[in-house]
C-alpha cells in the first residue's frame, strides 16, 4: 500500500477518534445539564422556611462549589440559580443578610455572593460579618455601575472580588470559574505542602502543590532520586522537591557516558536562564547511559520527574554501603518535611514576607536574586 494512503488512513483514524471523543463529551454534558435542570425544578418545590424564610436551595451531585447568594431582588437570585446550577454548582439563595448569616453558621459554603445595596443589612455589613464568623468563606460583592467604588472598598474588609450587574450568562460563568481557581490557589498557598508516597502515574493526578515520592524510589539529601534496575544499575533523576522550587527548566546538562563519578560529586546541571544549578550523584560508579530524549521534551517533568524521566543510569561500584545514605519510604518523607520547614522559613526571610503572608513556593527561584539562589543551592542541593 502506498505511503500516502497509509498517511491518509492514519489522519482519518485520528479525526474519527477525535470526533467520537467530542461527541461522547457533548452527550455527557447534555445529560448532566438535563439532570441538573430536573433537580432545579424539583428542589424549588421544597420548603426550607425552617432555616430561612426566603431560602431556596438547589443541590447537585459533586458540585464544583457550594454558593450562598443574598440579594433583595428575586430576579437576580433566579439568574444565579438557573445559570450556575446547570453548570454544576450547588446554590442556596436568600433575600436578606440576616438570613445569610444564620445559614453560614449551619452550613459549609465556598462562596457568599452578596448584593451591595440592600435594606436592613448592606452588602458591606454582610461581608464584614461573614469574614468575622467564617473567614474560610470567600465573599463576592454584587454591584451596579454606580457603586463599583464601594464594592472595591469592601475588598479592604476581606471580599475576594466583585461582579458588576447586569451580566450575561457567559460573563457570570466566566467570573465564577475564575473565583474557583483563585480560591483553590489561596487555600493551597495557605497550607503547608504535604508529602506522600505514590504509585506509578499517580503524580500526574496531583494539583501540583504537594510533593510526591514514588514507592520504592530512594531520595538523596541533594534531592536526586535513585531507582534500582534488575541488573543492578541505578536510574538517577531530579526529584519533585527540586523540580517544583526551581520551576520551569530550560535545559539539563547531562554527564558523558563512561564518566566515573563518586558519591557527592557533581553529576548533572539544570539550566534556568543564565543560572546553572548543580546536582550531585547519590552513588559512586560509571555512567552507562544518558536520557537525551529528556531535553527534547522538558515539559514531561511538570507531569512527573520520576520513572521514564530519568537523567542518567549508573553502574554502581559500592551500592550495598552507599544505599544506607539514601532515604526511602517514611524516611524520605521525613527528609522532605524537614527540608520544607527549613526552606519555607528561609525563603520567607529572603522575600521579606510579612507575618501571616503566604508563600507560593512553586518556581520560587524565579523570584530570588543570584545570591539567594546560590544560598538555596548550598543548603539543599550541594551539601
Amino acid at each position: 500500500m502506498p505511503l500516502y494512503i497509509i498517511l491518509v488512513l492514519v489522519i482519518l483514524f485520528i479525526l474519527a477518534d477525535l470526533v467520537v471523543r467530542n461527541l461522547v463529551k457533548y452527550y455527557r454534558e447534555k445529560r448532566a445539564r438535563k439532570e441538573r435542570s430536573a433537580i432545579l425544578d424539583e428542589s424549588l418545590n421544597y420548603d426550607f422556611s425552617s432555616e430561612a424564610k426566603t431560602l431556596k436551595r438547589v443541590e447537585v451531585e459533586k458540585p464544583k462549589s457550594k454558593i450562598l447568594c443574598v440579594d433583595d431582588e428575586e430576579i437576580i437570585l433566579d439568574s444565579f440559580r438557573k445559570i450556575l446550577v446547570l453548570d454544576g454548582y450547588s446554590i442556596d439563595t436568600v433575600q436578606s443578610g440576616k438570613e445569610a448569616l444564620g445559614l453560614i453558621q449551619k452550613h459549609h459554603y465556598d462562596f457568599v455572593f452578596t448584593d451591595l445595596k440592600m435594606p436592613e443589612m448592606t452588602g458591606e455589613e454582610v461581608c464584614k460579618a461573614v469574614k468575622h464568623i467564617r473567614p474560610d468563606i470567600d465573599v463576592i460583592i454584587i454591584t451596579g455601575y454606580a457603586t463599583v467604588e464601594s464594592a472595591v472598598e469592601c475588598m479592604k474588609y476581606g471580599a475576594m472580588d466583585y461582579i458588576q450587574k447586569p451580566f450575561t450568562e457567559d460573563e457570570l460563568l466566566e467570573y465564577v470559574k475564575g473565583f474557583v481557581v483563585k480560591r483553590k490557589h489561596r487555600i493551597q498557598s495557605s497550607l503547608k505542602p504535604s508529602v506522600h508516597i505514590t504509585t506509578v502515574g499517580e503524580e500526574s493526578d496531583s494539583e501540583g502543590y504537594d510533593f510526591a515520592i514514588p514507592g520504592g524510589v530512594f531520595i538523596s539529601k541533594g534531592h536526586t532520586w535513585a531507582a534500582l534496575e534488575q541488573e543492578g544499575n541505578v536510574k538517577i533523576g531530579l526529584d519533585d522537591f527540586a523540580r517544583k522550587i526551581i520551576g520551569s527548566i530550560d535545559s539539563i546538562e547531562l554527564p558523558n557516558p563512561g564518566m566515573k563519578v563518586h558519591i557527592g560529586q557533581m553529576l548533572f546541571n539544570v539550566r534556568k536562564g543564565q543560572r546553572k544549578i548543580p546536582f550531585t550523584s547519590p552513588i559512586s560508579g560509571k555512567v552507562v547511559k544518558v536520557n537525551n530524549k529528556l531535553n527534547n521534551d522538558l515539559d514531561v517533568l511538570d507531569i512527573s520527574p520520576y520513572h521514564d524521566n530519568w537523567c542518567c543510569i549508573i553502574e554502581a561500584d559500592n551500592l550495598d554501603t552507599e544505599l544506607k545514605e539514601l532515604k526511602i519510604g517514611k524516611t524520605a518523607v521525613a527528609l522532605y518535611n524537614s527540608d520544607l520547614d527549613h526552606f519555607l522559613i528561609t525563603v520567607k526571610k529572603m522575600l521579606n514576607l510579612q507575618p501571616g503572608e503566604k508563600l507560593n513556593y512553586i518556581g520560587v527561584f524565579e523570584k530570588l536574586d543570584d545570591a539567594n539562589v546560590q544560598n538555596l543551592i548550598r543548603d539543599f542541593f550541594v551539601r
